[in-house]
C-alpha cells in the first residue's frame, strides 16, 4: 500500500474524528457504518465494471433482494398465515414445478416446428393452474390483521444467517440474469439490468404476502443489544461510569453504533480480502484482459460469456450482502427507499471518485460519497444562512435560496462527477497496470 493510499485514508479518518469531536460520536458513528455499507456496495460494482467492464445499473435490485433475505429469515413466521394459506401455496408450488418439467420435456420431444407453440400452451395454461390456487392464497395472507401483519413472515433465524443468505439470493438472480444479457452490447445490458432491477423492486413492492409491500417490515431482529435493555444492566453502566458518560441512554446508542461498526469492518475484511485475491490471481489478471481487448482474449480461447457471468454473478452477491445489512441496520424493510439515486447513481459515483479497478480506491470512494452525501444538506444550510444574513427578513429571494439548501447535495455529486471526468478520470487511487494493490 502506497504513501497516497495511507494519506487519503488517514485524511478520511481525520475528518470522521473530527466529526466525533466537533458535531457527536453518535454523529460520526452513524455515518461510518453506512459508509461501510456504501464501500462494499462499491466493491461489488467495482467487480462488475473495474474488473469487466460490465455497465450494471440495478444495483438497487440486488440490494433490495438482500433486504427481502434479512425479512425471510430473520423475522418469526406468522401461524395463521401458514394455517390458512399454507396448502395452496404447496399446490402452488407443485403446479409451477410441473410447469417447468413440462416445459423442458415438450421441447425435448416435441419436434423443432412446434417447439414455441407448445412451449407457449405449457406456460399459459401452468399459469391458470398456478393462479387458482395462488391468488386465493394470498388473498388469504393479506386478511390477516393487515394493520400489522399480513404476510407470511419469515424463518426466525438469527439475523447474521440473513447476510450470507442474502448474498447467495442476489448471485442467484444475477445468474439468471445474466445467462440472458450479458450477451448484449454494453448499453443495452445497462437497459437491461435496470429493467429487471426495476421490476424486482415492483414485486418486493406490491406482493405484500411476502414482504408487506409499502407497509414496511419494521422490527427486524439485531445482532447487536438494544439500548433499552443495556440501560438496565449493571455492567453496562459500571462500564459507561468508567469512561465518564454522563448520559446512559447516549451512551448505549454509542455501544450498539459501535458493534455494528466491528462487525461491518470484519464483513469488509473479509470481502477486500477476497477480492484483492481475485485481482492479483490469473483469473483477475484473464478479466482486465478482457475487458480491455474482448476479441483478442476471444481468438486465445477465453470463454468471454462464461467469464463475465463469473464477475456479474460475483458482484451482485456482494451488492447483494451488504443489501442485507443495511436491511438489518435500519431494522425494517422499505421498498419505497430503493430509489435508482441511492442505491444506484450514487454507488457508481463511488467507484468513479475512487477509482475502477482498485480495490481500494472503491472502498475510499464509498466513505467519500457516503460522507459528503450525509454532510451536504446541513452544510448548505449554513452556507444559504450566513449567504442570505444581509437581507432584509422577509426576503423571498432569501427565503428562496434557503429552502433550496435541500437540494444541495444533488448539486454536490453532480459537481464531483464532473470534475472527477474532467481531472482525474482514473479516480483518486488509479488501477496499477501490473494488477499489484495500490
Amino acid at each position: 500500500m502506497n504513501q497516497r493510499v495511507l494519506l487519503l485514508y488517514g485524511l478520511m479518518g481525520l475528518v470522521l474524528l473530527f466529526v466525533g469531536f466537533f458535531q457527536s460520536w453518535n454523529v460520526a458513528f452513524g455515518i461510518f457504518n453506512l459508509c461501510v455499507i456504501s464501500a462494499i456496495m462499491a466493491l461489488g460494482v467495482n467487480m462488475q465494471w473495474g474488473y469487466a467492464g460490465l455497465f450494471n445499473v440495478g444495483v438497487m435490485g440486488f440490494t433490495a433482494l438482500g433486504g427481502l433475505a434479512a425479512v425471510l429469515i430473520s423475522m418469526p413466521p406468522v401461524a395463521a398465515a401458514w394455517q390458512v394459506a399454507g396448502g395452496d401455496l404447496a399446490l402452488s408450488v407443485l403446479a409451477l414445478g410441473g410447469t417447468v418439467v413440462a416445459v423442458v420435456a415438450a421441447r425435448r420431444a416435441i419436434p423443432r416446428p412446434l417447439k414455441m407453440p407448445a412451449t407457449f400452451l405449457i406456460l399459459l395454461i401452468g399459469y391458470f393452474v398456478i393462479g387458482v390456487f395462488f391468488g386465493p392464497a394470498t388473498d388469504k395472507i393479506e386478511a390477516i390483521d393487515p394493520a400489522l401483519s399480513g404476510y407470511l413472515g419469515g424463518l426466525g433465524l438469527p439475523v447474521l444467517v440473513a447476510w450470507p443468505v442474502g448474498a447467495l439470493v442476489a448471485a442467484g438472480a444475477g445468474w439468471f440474469i445474466g445467462r440472458i444479457a450479458l450477451g448484449l452490447r454494453a448499453d443495452y445490458l445497462a437497459i437491461a439490468t435496470l429493467g429487471i432491477s426495476e421490476i424486482i423492486i415492483a414485486i418486493i413492492k406490491y406482493e405484500e404476502w411476502l414482504s408487506r409491500g409499502v407497509k414496511n417490515v419494521t422490527g427486524i431482529p439485531r445482532p447487536v443489544p438494544y439500548e433499552v435493555d443495556l440501560v438496565q444492566q449493571d455492567w453496562f453502566i459500571g462500564f459507561a461510569n468508567f469512561f465518564g458518560a454522563s448520559d446512559l441512554s447516549e451512551a448505549a446508542s454509542l455501544f450498539v453504533k459501535l458493534c455494528y461498526a466491528l462487525l461491518f469492518v470484519a464483513v469488509l475484511a473479509v470481502v477486500m480480502w477476497f477480492a484483492e485475491r481475485a485481482l492479483r490471481s490469473p483469473w483477475g489478471r484473464m478479466m482486465r484482459a478482457i475487458r480491455d481487448n474482448r476479441e483478442a482474449a476471444a481468438a486465445m480461447g477465453k470463454d468471454v460469456k462464461k467469464r463475465h457471468l463469473q464477475t456479474f454473478v460475483l458482484g451482485c452477491a456482494v451488492c447483494g450482502l451488504a443489501g442485507a445489512m443495511l436491511t438489518t441496520l435500519d431494522g425494517q424493510l422499505t421498498p419505497t427507499s430503493y430509489i435508482p439515486l441511492r442505491y444506484t447513481f450514487l454507488i457508481w459515483v463511488m467507484v468513479i471518485l475512487g477509482g475502477s479497478g482498485n480495490n481500494w480506491g472503491a472502498v475510499l470512494g464509498g466513505f467519500v460519497i457516503w460522507f459528503l452525501w450525509v454532510q451536504a444538506e446541513p452544510l448548505g444550510n449554513w452556507f444559504m444562512q450566513a449567504v442570505t444574513a444581509p437581507f432584509p427578513e422577509g426576503s423571498q429571494f432569501a427565503d428562496h435560496l434557503v429552502s433550496g439548501a435541500a437540494y444541495t447535495r444533488y448539486l454536490l455529486m453532480g459537481g464531483i462527477l464532473l470534475v472527477v471526468m474532467r481531472f482525474a478520470p482514473r479516480g483518486l487511487i488509479p488501477e496499477r497496470s501490473t494488477g499489484r494493490a495500490a
